[in-house]
């Protein structure tokens, strides 16, 4: 018996959709092992269609085109417009907290709906589900901004500098609530910045970001 609907793609095992939207705040059987073998399809499924659409493109330019289409605010972004948020399975906490509007949640159950469907139908489906909801994006990507961290190493190298380094210095919270503190060190201009997140990714981002402000200060006073 097929369900309606997900992603466009109309379930035969209705379970594998339910393993896909279950947190793993909501018990053992959860989607975490879903997620894992969803990011490897979507960023294959994603660097093909990048790999076709820019042929002149180098493969830095196609990594940072790729990531900015498959980080958590996009996923999150696909999750929303697909109303997979009221669909989500939280634990308590969670669902206390508001775990079906956090972004990090709607980006992994996204993915995890993507292998869902990759078990359940096969390479095929899961490929041209990709391809139907990426294609458009891949296509508008080449206008897509830069990401703090490239930018900054991008400054750096402009100026024949050692690239940043970033240490995960700390975190707290409970579990379903984790926040990371990371920071970039630039020695060679003796900045140190730090940044808080629900990620490690985002808090290296806002250290990131913040050590390019200070950088390209200190540039525009030389």
């Amino acid at each position: 018996m097929t369900t309606d609907p997900v992603l466009g793609h109309a379930f035969v095992d209705a379970t594998l959709l339910e393993r896909a939207l279950t947190h793993r705040s909501a018990g053992h059987l959860n989607n975490e092992r879903l997620e894992f073998l969803g990011d490897a399809l979507l960023n294959l499924f994603v660097a093909e269609l990048v790999y076709e659409q820019y042929p002149r493109a180098d493969e830095g330019e196609m990594t940072r085109l790729r990531a900015a289409l498959v980080n958590g605010a996009a996923l999150a972004e696909l999750a929303r417009a697909e109303e997979l948020g009221d669909r989500l399975h939280l634990g308590p906490g969670e669902l206390k907290s508001g775990g079906f509007r956090r972004e990090s949640i709607l980006a992994d159950a996204f993915e995890a709906v993507l292998a869902a469907i990759y078990v359940d139908s096969g390479w095929s489906a899961c490929r041209d589900t990709v391809r139907r909801l990426f294609a458009t994006r891949v296509a508008a990507g080449a206008n897509t901004p830069k990401d703090a961290k490239t930018r900054l190493q991008e400054l750096l190298q402009s100026r024949n500098l050692p690239l940043p380094a970033y240490e995960l210095v700390g975190s707290w919270g409970e579990e379903h609530a984790r926040i990371f503190e990371a920071v970039c060190r630039i020695d060679s201009a003796d900045i140190l910045t730090r940044g808080s997140a629900s990620s490690r990714r985002a808090a290296e981002q806002i250290a990131a970001e913040q050590a390019l402000t200070q950088l390209e200060r200190s540039f525009s006073d030389e």
